[in-house]
C-alpha cells in the first residue's frame, strides 16, 4: 500500500468520547454511519478507502474501528491484517467491526474467526448501531483514572484504600522511570504488568488497569512491546499519577 502521512492528533486534543472510525467507500454508507454514531454519543473519523483508513489508524487512539469488506484496494480484512502486524500503530489493538451489504452465514464465521468483533449488515437502523457504542466502550479506554465506588468496594474503607493509593503512587513513580527497560525485557513486563493490575484492582485506579491488560496481552502474544501499545499505557500511567498527586 502507499505511504499516506497524516497529522497526529494528540489525545487531549478530542472529546473523552468513544472514539470509532468509519471506513467506507460508499458515500450514502459512510454518512449514515457517521451521522448515527455521532448523534448516539461518539466521536467519528471518516475515511473513503483502506489505505486512508490504515494510515489514521497507525498515528490515532481508535476504540473502535467499522471497516467496510469491499473497499477497493483495501477491504476490511486487508486494513485488519496489516494494522494486527504493525506493532506501532497505535490502534493496533483497537476493536474491529466488519461492514458489508451481502454476508452469508459462512462469511460471518469466517470475518469472527479472522479477528472481527462482530459484522455488521448494511443497509441498518440507527438502533442496530448501539450495540457498537457499548463495543467501543468497553475497550477501558474511557474508564475513570480512579474509580473511588470501586476502589470501596474491593479495599473494604476509604483509610485502606488511601493507604493502598499512597503505595501506588509510589510505585507508578517508579515504573515511570523503569518503563523502556521492563518492555526491553517482555517476560519482566508480564510478571510486573499482573502484579500492577492487582495493585490497581484495590485503588480503583481503573484506566490504568485496563492499559496494563491489553499491554500484557500484547506482550505475552507477540513477546515484544510494540511503540504505539507502550505510549498508550505510558499516557495512562502518566495521567493516572497525576490523580493521585491531587
Amino acid at each position: 500500500m502507499p505511504t499516506v502521512t497524516l497529522r497526529h492528533v494528540p489525545p487531549a486534543a478530542r472529546p473523552a468520547l468513544p472514539y470509532v472510525l468509519v471506513a467506507d467507500d460508499d458515500p450514502a454508507s459512510r454518512r449514515f454511519l457517521g451521522d448515527g454514531l455521532r448523534a448516539l454519543g461518539a466521536h467519528v473519523h471518516e475515511c473513503a478507502d483502506g489505505q486512508l483508513a490504515l494510515a489514521r489508524a497507525a498515528i490515532e487512539t481508535f476504540d473502535l474501528l467499522l471497516l467496510d469488506c469491499r473497499m477497493p484496494g483495501a477491504g476490511a480484512r486487508d486494513v485488519l491484517a496489516a494494522l494486527r502486524a504493525d506493532s506501532q500503530a497505535r490502534s493496533a489493538d483497537a476493536l474491529a467491526v466488519a461492514t458489508s451489504a451481502e454476508v452469508s452465514p459462512e462469511d460471518r464465521q469466517q470475518l469472527l474467526a479472522f479477528g472481527f468483533s462482530d459484522v455488521l449488515l448494511k443497509p441498518c437502523e440507527l438502533d442496530a448501531l448501539r450495540p457498537l457504542l457499548t463495543l467501543a466502550r468497553s475497550s477501558g479506554r474511557h474508564a475513570p483514572l480512579l474509580d473511588d465506588a470501586g476502589g470501596l468496594a474491593t479495599s473494604g474503607d476509604a483509610g485502606t484504600m488511601q493507604a493502598l493509593r499512597g503505595l501506588l503512587r509510589e510505585e507508578l513513580a517508579a515504573l515511570l522511570q523503569e518503563l523502556d527497560d521492563f518492555c526491553d525485557q517482555p517476560p519482566w513486563l508480564v510478571e510486573r504488568l499482573h502484579r500492577l493490575r492487582s495493585a490497581c484492582g484495590f485503588c480503583g485506579a481503573a484506566a490504568l488497569a485496563a492499559q496494563a491488560t491489553h499491554l500484557q496481552r500484547h506482550a505475552e502474544a507477540e513477546g515484544s512491546v510494540g511503540d504505539g501499545a507502550k505510549e498508550r499505557f505510558r499516557e495512562a500511567l502518566v495521567a493516572t499519577l497525576a490523580a493521585l498527586n491531587r
